[in-house]
């Protein structure tokens, strides 16, 4: 898929078949994860990656608006790490992993699969469930739960251009 035809066509997907999916599949969306640009490269991010149904179902029956998850095939947490961000920044640890959720997004849109954000940070409860439910350490803050999937199709993309949000040099 073209990288233009992916950015279009990407769209927050909560409905799932609810199968596996293959491992091959999930490696490419961990690799486009961690092709995503970081500032001075400091690439201050892990990733957990979440296939077994139970796990799932708890992360689903935890996160406010992580329902999806139930029938989801996958979940990726997106982990920052702000000791290892520039300036051992948290601004820019979050930054970075928001760069990498993205390319983990249009991945799974160019390989036919689905999947939605699922916002962990900033709710401290939800920060606080992830890590004990994960053993994620207190200076790692789990920024999203990325549920993936294969779509029923009843999820489509939307046209989000809007001429009124662009100004021309002088606001």
């Amino acid at each position: 898929m073209e990288a233009l035809e992916a950015i279009f066509s990407r769209k927050s997907v909560r409905n799932f078949t609810g199968e596996a999916i293959p491992a091959e599949k999930l490696e490419i969306l961990l690799r486009a994860a961690m092709a995503a640009p970081s500032a001075v490269n400091m690439q201050p991010w892990e990733f957990i990656l979440i296939t077994n149904r139970d796990s799932l179902d708890a992360m689903a029956d935890n996160l406010p608006h992580g329902k999806m998850l139930s029938q989801a095939g996958a979940c990726i947490v997106v982990c920052a790490i702000p000791e290892l961000a520039h300036r051992k920044l948290k601004e820019y640890a979050i930054i970075d992993c928001t760069c990498a959720s993205q390319n983990i997004l249009l991945a799974v849109e160019a390989i036919g699969l689905g999947a939605v954000w699922v916002a962990v940070y900033p709710n401290i409860d939800r920060i606080e469930f992830v890590r004990k439910f994960l053993g994620i350490p207190k200076d790692v803050i789990p920024l999203n739960a990325i549920a993936i999937g294969i779509p029923t199709g009843v999820d489509q993309p939307k046209d989000k251009y809007k001429p009124s949000k662009i100004h021309y040099e002088k606001w």
